[in-house]
């Protein structure tokens, strides 16, 4: 049998099923809306630099 860690705490998975409740509406499973991660219509990022491989 496959040992699974826990994904919310530093332990072995007991099977509690909090890692799947809703940050939003702790009585609600998660659904993957995205609501609680606060995702803007439009992202950017900056590039400070680009480096090469030397061959």
């Amino acid at each position: 049998m496959e040992r699974k860690e826990c994904v919310l705490y530093d332990r072995e998975c007991i099977g509690c099923m909090e890692c799947e409740l809703c940050d939003l509406d702790p009585k609600k499973i998660c659904d993957n809306c995205g609501k609680c991660l606060d995702i803007k219509d439009v992202a950017s990022i900056q590039i400070t630099g680009i480096e090469k491989e030397e061959k």
